[in-house]
């Protein structure tokens, strides 16, 4: 009988499996990416008890009872706090227990840092944690402990990356909370890769997955990105987990965001912003005034706008710059925004009110390095580009929102109360907001409202 084979090709970057070897990934259409590997089936025979009765009690022991939705009881305890409100507000009021998260983020931003401060917080709160490192010996995980501040409590730390010798650690110290520092350092013996690759991640995970179900604890996991900023590995990963987290903004500012892609526990807009400082990652409580922090004065093409991330309100710089150009095809740039969605406003503006924007480079950018994409700052944009074009400033105590479609009108935006009510707290006396969303309001004492139906109307007001 012919041997059976125990090998198959997968794609490194989604994770695909097939018996030969293809030049273009059928499923992500990458190219040269799939690499030939044991299969998990080999892995498993290796050992006759199975890996599930070896490492959990899922599948192994007494049987568990199918159970009705009212006979489930929810407690209070089954949140954990992080002692971070941002961190908090990210997942869901909490850390739930025997929950499986992901953290994601650019090299240097702040990871690690971040999960050592969550844990030295918690063994603050009575908690007892465990931090696994792969990358860092104890010496250097010391010395950003020290940089952090002093560390008090039951917090362990380790440095192995063996994940059969990790899971006798946790049997040993039976901890509340875990951190894996990072899945790609992490390996099994049973398999014969190299740790990182596509079995390896996938086989890592499953097995702390099973670990933090079985014993109800919660595990952070922290994950590389490729350079189109994705976690590594196969998209598999983040399937598995119950949480994903990403860290985004340049590594050379001060801010950072922390943002929740998939969670299956709480909201997945929910953001939180925190300052780099040299003792660790600090929360900003008050993002909009933050972010408004240093605006120019009586400068043209610079507009407040506020976006909604969650039910958080933020208040935003939005500024154009808009200049002849000195070539045949003018080049237009956006940074913290889409650029097609630049280009779209551009030509409404040429198409519905006649201005010649094709023979113009175009600038736009969101003050302070934050990413935003949603219809709410159209209008804003578009009175950035025509205070450049005019040279006329914008009322500083002015702030506007709303979606601009391709005829010129200025359409209705989500929670425009919300919007308006965080305008009010920072002081702005007028807003600008679409005509539609005016009589669904309540007057805001201090805050003038003023309902604009089309661009331009919004024009009108410069």
């Amino acid at each position: 009988m012919a041997k059976a084979k125990t090998t198959a090709f997968f794609c490194s970057e989604c994770g695909y499996e097939s018996s030969k070897w293809m030049g273009q990934c059928p499923a992500c259409k990458a190219w040269n990416t799939l690499v030939e590997e044991p299969t998990a089936g080999s892995a498993r025979s290796a050992s006759p008890s199975g890996r599930l009765s070896a490492v959990s009690g899922i599948g192994a022991g007494k049987r568990e009872k199918a159970a009705l939705l009212s006979e489930i009881s929810l407690e209070e305890e089954d949140r954990i706090s992080t002692g971070f409100k941002e961190l908090d507000r990210v997942l869901g009021d909490g850390i739930v227990a025997g929950s499986l998260i992901l953290v994601g983020g650019d090299p240097g931003i702040g990871k690690s840092t971040l999960l050592l401060q969550v844990c030295r917080q918690l063994a603050a709160d009575g908690k007892k944690v465990l931090y696994i490192s792969g990358e860092e010996s104890l010496k250097q995980i010391k010395m950003r402990a020290c940089r952090i501040g002093s560390v008090t409590g039951d917090l362990r730390f380790l440095c192995e990356t063996n994940l059969d010798r990790i899971s006798q650690a946790i049997d040993l110290e039976k901890p509340q909370i875990v951190v894996i520092d990072s899945i790609q350092t992490m390996y099994r013996e049973e398999i014969s890769s190299a740790p990182g690759s596509v079995s390896q991640v996938k086989e890592s995970t499953g097995l702390l997955m099973q670990i933090a179900k079985s014993r109800g604890i919660a595990i952070f996991v922290v994950g590389h990105v490729t350079k189109e900023g994705v976690v590594a590995g196969p998209r598999v990963l983040e399937h598995m987990v119950d949480t994903v987290l990403y860290f985004e903004g340049d590594r050379n500012a001060v801010y950072r965001v922390l943002r929740s892609v998939k969670n299956r526990f709480g909201s997945t807009n929910e953001i939180g912003v925190f300052e780099m400082r040299e003792e660790g990652l600090m929360e900003v409580e008050n993002p909009s005034e933050y972010m408004l922090d240093g605006r120019p004065e009586n400068a043209s093409g610079a507009v407040v706008s506020c976006s909604l991330e969650g039910s958080r309100p933020i208040l935003l710089e939005i500024q154009a710059l808009v200049a002849e150009t000195n070539f045949g095809m003018p080049r237009r740039t956006a940074a913290g925004t889409d650029y097609n969605r630049v280009n779209l406003l551009m030509a409404v503006l040429e198409k519905r009110c006649r201005y010649e924007m094709s023979r113009l480079d175009a600038y736009v950018n969101i003050a302070g390095g934050m990413r935003m994409n949603e219809p709410a700052l159209d209008l804003a944009i578009v009175m950035a580009l025509m205070s450049s074009y005019k040279d006329r400033p914008v009322d500083p105590g002015m702030l506007i929102f709303g979606e601009v479609g391709l005829s010129g009108e200025v359409r209705a935006v989500s929670q425009a109360d919300k919007r308006a009510a965080e305008a009010a707290r920072m002081g702005f006396t007028s807003c600008v907001i679409p005509k539609v969303c005016l009589d669904k309001m309540k007057p805001i004492k201090g805050l003038k409202m003023i309902g604009v139906s089309n661009v331009r109307e919004a024009i009108g007001l410069l």
